[in-house]
Parts: structure tokens; C-alpha cells; sequence
């Protein structure tokens, strides 16, 4: 698909509960290409999603709160005005530090944005459901993890 010029304004773009996040599409890969997208993430404090890689490669930019990231053995405290890359397949999760955060997630081609749609269509209890569409779009789970 060609690129376009695409405005995203504030409170606007297609919204999906996941089980740890709203997410926001802020630049979808239909206006990119398919090389990248950003997602808005509004994320309450709770547990975090368990540890997972993804086939794409992401990063992320902190706007409001604290969070911190699991990103292969380490632990990266993030606050307003932090950011972090994510290398494609490394084992990765977040958990929010203060009552809220949101930030940024960048991502490169459409996959993210594919992964949230169909994660938005399921009962985010239902750990069948939620592993069939992970495995679908290539993301993996740590070993002994259960969605």
C-alpha cells in the first residue's frame, strides 16, 4: 500500500483493551507502508503480562508515570522522558511502577497492530484464546508462562 499523509489528533484513533493496556493506534502501518506503527499505551498499575518475545522489533517512550521493563536479564526503571529498544525476539514485559503510565510504542511493520486487533476480540481470561492468537502472530511466551 502506498504511504499517506495521516493526522492523528489528540483522543483519536482506533482503541483496543488489551489484558494489561488500552492501546490507541496513533500511526497505523497502512499509512506507513507497513514500516512502522505507534500505539498510545495507558496503562493502569496490576500485574504484568507475562514474560514474551515478539517477531517485530519495538520501542517504547515514557509521557506520564513510571514503568519498568523486563528486557532479556535485565530490568530498566523508565520514567517521563525515557525510552527503550527492543531488539525482535527478546524476551520482554512491563509492569507499571506508579498508579498509571502511558507512553509511546513504536513498532516496525503492521504486525503489532494486527496482534492488538484480534487480542481485543477474545475474553482476556481465556488463556487458549490468547495463546492461539499469539502463536498467530508470532509472539512467544517464556517458558512455563500461561496467558
Amino acid at each position: 500500500m502506498k504511504e499517506s499523509v495521516h493526522l492523528s489528533t489528540a483522543g483519536t484513533g482506533a482503541e483496543y483493551v488489551a489484558p494489561d493496556a488500552t492501546v490507541t493506534v496513533k500511526i497505523g502501518a497502512e499509512h506507513t507502508g507497513e514500516q512502522y506503527e505507534i500505539f498510545e499505551i495507558d496503562a493502569p498499575r496490576g500485574p504484568a503480562s507475562p514474560p514474551h518475545s515478539e517477531s517485530w522489533s519495538k520501542a517504547f517512550y515514557v509521557l506520564q508515570g513510571r514503568i519498568l521493563v523486563q528486557a532479556g536479564d535485565q530490568g530498566y526503571d523508565l520514567g517521563p522522558g525515557a525510552s527503550i529498544s527492543i531488539p525482535a525476539g527478546t524476551l520482554n514485559t512491563f509492569s507499571v511502577l506508579t498508579p498509571a503510565a502511558k507512553f509511546l510504542a513504536v513498532s516496525q511493520t503492521g504486525r503489532m497492530g494486527a496482534f492488538f486487533a484480534d487480542l481485543a476480540t477474545v475474553d482476556p481470561t481465556d488463556g487458549a484464546a490468547l495463546g492461539e492468537i499469539s502463536g498467530r502472530h508470532g509472539v512467544t511466551l517464556a517458558s512455563g508462562a500461561t496467558a
